[in-house]
């Protein structure tokens, strides 16, 4: 974070820092020696095009920064040059990236300024030009920003006309505070002994360190103590009485003076304009200075943007967190590529010692290739690891700055730079494009020598190269893989730094009873659900790659059960538009006085099935249809008066079964607010049967039912039934009511 504080000027943490039209900060010292005085003749002339004298030193282009930030730009110079003159062994790269390295370490790249912008020289005032008064310039003056060099004008104000950045200099200051007083370890504030103890717990009530003695003796847990909390000590003495704050963590009321606005000194401010980004007081809103813009609450806005910046680094530290694994990768793919290297080059030797003499010459030439291929992939692997450290470091600094910007209670303060923090935020996780976090090259190092040819084609020897072969085994994501009802779900990857070319993949599954493999699915999706399977069943499956060198081995079998009954709801996608679902599709209704038509979601082809419907309400004696039918049923209309669909329909006193618009079986006996209808499909005897409080309805109603059938349910708005489903097949059967003639 501590690159995010300092001035990009003088390199030394901000000193009053102001905010630029563009967004970035700079000393208010500083800003004062890169001012430019612009004569009348020039003022058409952008800033950076005027004439620029000899660059001043470093300590007289930023008065403040102390004899250090020029010596360490000088030190910055040489360790530059000296990077660029001489070409050290990986040995001395590597030492700059230790194993605890993650990202947060203390390596830092050469740069060409103290903070890593280039900072423009000064230009030279005209001869003869009178002085600028301090803090305030001329109307020719203007101000270029040292980072992204954009130049602004100042006004009559001069530099008093640029936002104060409260909330960065009291960031500062508790970041100058708390490092100084990091550097002692909390002690006990109750010790007589000379030094005192360590300290092992802080009281949050009393505000005070305890060592464990004194903790016992002092603050027992009895009596008025007995509620209070006890913590681990901070990190540094100051947290529990306020010193360590920094004057940075205390609110509005706690101490610090309200922001007042900059031009009504006696009022504060209360309100955001969206249109200008800035905070505003009462008395500028009564002035119609904002009448036509969008001003909203200023602790509306502090909470909005925050929550936007809060969002936006979920996003950075996750990519962050990527970065950290990618680079644990990278340097383990440098311990690989070594060893494959020299794996090759023994590889190499062998066979070469073992042709003719003539082949000595074409031997160093191919030596030379491997060392080439390796010294290409080193390079690249550590061009990627400079590459990646400098961007975690950079997210790093810019998340834990944001971090501290969030803990602030200024709301004025933050709402000044919320919009450009979150800008830069946003362009951060962005800079983790996809791909960025995959190495650009392997391990492996696909040379394959042929020693085969005659004598006359030792000359023409050379290594194959990307030699294609066959696809490795898929990995199976079985955190992925999983059943419901009777479909199942597989999903699987190639592994990783698997560089051979896969067309395609071949799932195949047993028939759930241990027979034969079957395929399933061929195509080059890495995801497949499989619907129509036998409920409580055991299925095995597997899967293999292929490509144009043909088919890789089989993964490792996974093993799937199916449900031992069926779970559904009612579908809304296959039901008439008449049809009201409620209570997660499970309650369903009608608009119309006629009957209309529900499906299940579930489709059964075998097995024995058994579910309910329960009649929530029941109006003026309608007659409600319960049964199955096809997918294609007609909904229209009564359920079983087409040839798709098998219903019992029923009123208060009796029912009928119903296929085809022919009414049978009539039987005594029907149902009224809160009865319960059941439905047996047994496809393994192939018939259907009605139950109704428990017992059975007439006889089995429809007998030779062979297909696919959905539960299905027809009723209208005098009627209400929810469906309940997962239910065991009913094991006594009570003895059916005698139907009438």
């Amino acid at each position: 974070m501590e690159e995010e504080l300092k001035c990009p000027v003088c390199g030394s943490l901000f000193r009053e820092p102001i905010i630029l039209p563009c967004s970035h900060n700079v000393c208010l010292p500083c800003a004062r020696t890169i001012a430019v005085q612009t004569p009348e003749s020039e003022q058409h002339l952008p800033p950076l095009l005027h004439s620029r004298g000899p660059a001043p030193p470093a300590a007289a282009a930023a008065p403040g920064a102390g004899p250090g930030a020029a010596a360490g730009s000088a030190a910055c110079l040489d360790s530059e040059s000296a990077a660029g003159g001489g070409g050290g062994d990986h040995a001395d790269k590597l030492s700059l990236h230790s194993e605890t390295d993650s990202g947060y370490g203390s390596y830092t790249p050469s740069l060409k300024s103290p903070n890593g912008v280039r900072v423009l020289p000064l230009v030279p005032a005209p001869p003869g030009a009178a002085a600028a008064p301090r803090g305030a310039g001329p109307a020719s003056s203007s101000l270029t920003c040292p980072q992204c060099h954009r130049s602004a004008s100042l006004d009559q104000r001069g530099l008093r006309g640029f936002q104060r950045n409260r909330l960065l200099e009291a960031i500062v200051q508790r970041y100058q505070q708390g490092r100084a007083a990091a550097a002692a370890a909390a002690k006990c504030q109750l010790c007589d002994r000379s030094p005192p103890e360590p300290a092992a717990v802080l009281c949050e009530q009393c505000e005070v360190l305890y060592c464990a003695a004194c903790q016992l003796r002092c603050h027992p847990a009895r009596g008025p103590f007995a509620k209070h909390r006890l913590a681990p000590p901070p990190a540094h003495p100051g947290a529990p009485g306020g010193g360590g704050d920094g004057g940075g963590g205390k609110g509005a009321g706690g101490g610090r003076k309200l922001p007042t606005c900059a031009e009504h000194d006696l009022e504060n401010y209360s309100m955001y304009c969206v249109s200008c980004r800035s905070p505003v007081c009462y008395q500028c809103l009564e002035e119609g200075k904002h009448n036509k813009h969008d001003v909203k609450a200023l602790g509306a806005m502090w909470k909005q943007h925050k929550a936007q910046l809060s969002q936006a680094l979920n996003g950075v530290s996750d990519k962050a967190k990527e970065a950290k694994e990618f680079l644990v990768q990278l340097k383990n793919l440098l311990q690989q590529i070594q060893e494959n290297g020299l794996d090759y080059e023994a590889c190499l030797v062998a066979q070469c010692d073992a042709l003719v003499d003539a082949l000595t010459r074409q031997k160093a030439k191919l030596l030379t290739k491997v060392t080439k291929e390796r010294e290409h992939k080193l390079k690249v692997v550590w061009d990627q690891i400079n590459h990646c450290t400098l961007k975690l470091r950079q997210s790093t600094g810019l998340m834990e700055y944001c971090l501290e910007v969030i803990k602030e209670n200024d709301p004025s303060g933050f709402l000044q730079i919320s919009d450009a923090l979150i800008k830069r935020v946003q362009v951060s996780q962005e800079q983790w494009v996809k791909g960025a976090l995959e190495p650009k090259v392997s391990a492996e190092f696909d040379l394959t020598l042929d020693s085969e040819p005659l004598l006359q084609s030792i000359h023409q020897l050379d290594f194959i190269q990307m030699k294609c072969r066959v696809p490795p085994v898929p990995l199976l994501q079985l955190e992925k893989c999983c059943t419901r009802n009777n479909s199942v779900t597989l999903a699987w990857r190639m592994p990783p730094l698997s560089h051979n070319p896969v067309e395609g993949y071949i799932l195949e599954l047993d028939d759930g009873d241990g027979g034969q493999f079957r395929e399933v699915y061929v195509g080059k999706e890495t995801l497949c659900t499989i619907d129509g399977l036998h409920f409580n069943s055991t299925y095995n499956a597997r899967v293999k790659a292929f490509n144009s060198s043909g088919v890789g081995p089989y993964s490792k079998t996974v093993i799937l059960q199916t449900s031992d009954v069926a779970w559904f709801t009612f579908d809304p996608s296959s039901a008439h538009r008449d049809i009201v679902l409620s209570n997660d599709n499970q309650t369903a209704t009608c608009n119309s006085y006629d009957d209309r038509v529900v499906l299940g979601t579930a489709a059964f082809s075998k097995g024995v099935h058994y579910w309910e419907l329960h009649v929530d309400r029941y109006d003026n004696h309608p007659d409600p249809a319960f049964g199955i039918a096809r997918i294609n049923v007609v909904k229209d209309m009564m359920l079983g008066k087409d040839d798709k669909a098998w219903a019992m329909y029923v009123d208060n006193n009796r029912s009928w079964f119903m296929h085809c618009n022919s009414h049978t079986n009539r039987t005594e006996g029907g149902v009224s607010k809160g009865a319960t209808v059941g439905v047996l499909l047994d496809l393994n005897k192939h018939n259907l049967t009605f139950y109704i409080n428990g017992q059975q309805q007439g006889p089995p109603a429809f007998e030779n039912i062979e297909g696919v059938f959905m539960p299905a349910l027809s009723l209208n708005r005098n009627v209400q039934v929810t469906l309940h489903t997962g239910l065991e097949v009913p094991q006594s059967i009570k003895q059916p009511k005698l139907p009438n003639n």
